[in-house]
């Protein structure tokens, strides 16, 4: 109850600091309470095994990020690789740089290799049929058997981005090459 009245107090000080200086605290956006649970500029708090705290990116701010990674990759639009590449080359390192406080490696891998299926399931559709993916994944380096085992996936892109085989062939190495930068 201390720390309650404590931060009270304080905030009590800064509303009439503020006043002094003709500015108001925004009441909407003002609570005494925990810092856990709160996010402020995209970042938050969490606790980690015993009494480590961490920066982390707030979920919120994960949300919006990838809702704007599903518009920059939408599956259709008539754009290739290349054109998506470069939407994403704008995008991602300005969100990296803004977040790189975080100590959070292992989400921005997660979200790394969620981009990479998505590019993946999007090359998936631009072939479009089993002979087109057959063939584009054999001009990769994909050998006659694995290119046939993907092709035969057919229409289900997004299953298909997902198989070991597809990931042998449509290598982070291949997207690096696009152009695609890495959040990791």
């Amino acid at each position: 109850m201390r720390s309650q009245q404590a931060g009270e107090r304080v905030l009590r000080f800064l509303r009439k600091l503020y006043a002094k200086l003709h500015l108001r605290v925004n009441e909407k956006k003002t609570e005494v309470g925990s810092v856990f649970g709160r996010k402020f500029l995209g970042y938050c708090l969490r606790r980690w095994s015993g009494d480590m705290v961490k920066i982390a990116v707030a979920t919120k701010a994960l949300d919006t990020f990838k809702q704007r990674i599903r518009r920059l990759t939408r599956r259709n639009g008539g754009r290739g690789m290349v054109q998506i590449a470069q939407q994403l080359k704008v995008y991602l390192p300005g969100w990296k740089a803004y977040f790189r406080l975080a100590q959070t490696p292992k989400t921005f891998g997660e979200l790394d290799s969620w981009i990479r299926r998505r590019l993946r399931a999007i090359q998936l559709k631009l072939w479009k049929r089993g002979t087109r993916m057959y063939s584009g994944l054999r001009a990769l380096g994909a050998t006659s058997e694995v290119a046939a085992k993907i092709a035969a996936g057919g229409r289900h892109w997004w299953r298909a981005s997902r198989s070991k085989l597809l990931h042998l062939v449509l290598t982070v190495d291949y997207f690096d090459s696009l152009g695609v930068p890495k959040l990791t």
